[in-house]
């Protein structure tokens, strides 16, 4: 493989692009929005900058990595001579099935598509194809320049010759790779959402405040991060989102969401990227606090 499609420049997007550029791969970046590839762009030039400073990375490689990456606003012109595309939309069903109808008209008949989806069915996505044995789940870390795990997530009919050449781009990539199969939540978020909303319930019934619940998974299990400021990292509606379809796949009452989480995500409390949902955050800054809802 040497082209790769990254359909999406948000969060998870950009970096999946910057990790792939990085690695030595052309890069098409697309999105429908000029600004958010600008802004996709100037993120990944300011995380390039952090590995200089480091000395990980010289000025040089820098400028080879931004030479390799190309951003797109039009799908089918992004993907007509991709080897692999990786989807990294918002995490809609709808949105995903009706890329992915795009991309199995539009991409060469060799190429891989890939989700980076969180929780939807790989085999849901991929009944939107005429090559179901050529889809399959790359679920990354965020953020992604750093984190190390990619959960590679076969389909009911993803072809065992996709699922080694996934696991070993993987590798290539500087990720270590982990086979699941096909069912709500996969491994990742089978287990950590059912956590996460159990600490919102912790909250809901007055156990602990939120500094106490965080304090309490962080000082005595260990976490580098407790998991309502997790929830807010990753963002209240994408973990609301995930929790449906656990409740809906699997109809076991345990995966309800927690009704505070409900309301906050009606509220438009997202988390870090509202700028307030457990926490408070100011733009610009590192620093956070407890947001006033939740002061004692």
């Amino acid at each position: 493989m040497k082209n790769i499609a990254v359909i999406g420049a948000g969060t998870m997007g950009n970096g999946i692009a910057h990790v792939f550029a990085q690695t030595g791969f052309e890069v098409q970046l697309i999105d429908i929005s000029e600004k958010a590839l600008n802004k996709a762009e100037a993120t990944i030039t300011k995380n390039l900058d952090r590995l200089i400073k480091k000395e990980k990375i010289s000025e040089a490689d820098k400028a080879a990595t931004l030479q390799r990456l190309h951003k797109v606003q039009d799908l089918k012109t992004g993907v007509q001579e991709a080897d692999l595309v990786v989807e990294a939309a918002t995490e809609r069903t709808d949105l995903k099935l009706k890329i992915f109808k795009q991309l199995d008209e539009h991409c060469p008949k060799a190429c891989i598509l890939a989700t980076n989806t969180s929780s939807i069915s790989i085999t849901q996505i991929a009944g939107a194809t005429q090559r179901p044995e050529q889809v399959i789940g790359m679920h990354f870390m965020n953020p992604v320049p750093i984190m190390k795990l990619v959960e590679v997530i076969r389909g009911y009919s993803t072809s065992d010759v996709v699922c080694s050449s996934i696991m070993e781009l993987s590798r290539k990539l500087g990720k270590s790779p982990v086979e699941v199969n096909d069912y709500p939540g996969f491994v990742a978020n089978r287990i950590l959402m059912p956590m996460i909303n159990e600490a919102i319930f912790s909250l809901f019934e007055g156990v602990a405040g939120v500094k106490e619940i965080d304090a309490v998974m962080q000082l005595g299990m260990a976490h580098p991060m407790g998991p309502l400021r997790l929830a807010d990292f990753i963002g209240l509606d994408v973990c609301l989102s995930i929790l449906q379809v656990l409740h809906e796949g699997f109809g076991n009452p345990k995966y309800a969401p927690c009704p505070l989480l409900v309301n906050m995500v009606r509220a438009g409390k997202l988390g870090q990227k509202s700028g307030e949902g457990f926490y408070i955050y100011q733009a610009g800054s590192k620093d956070f606090s407890v947001a006033p809802g939740f002061l004692k």
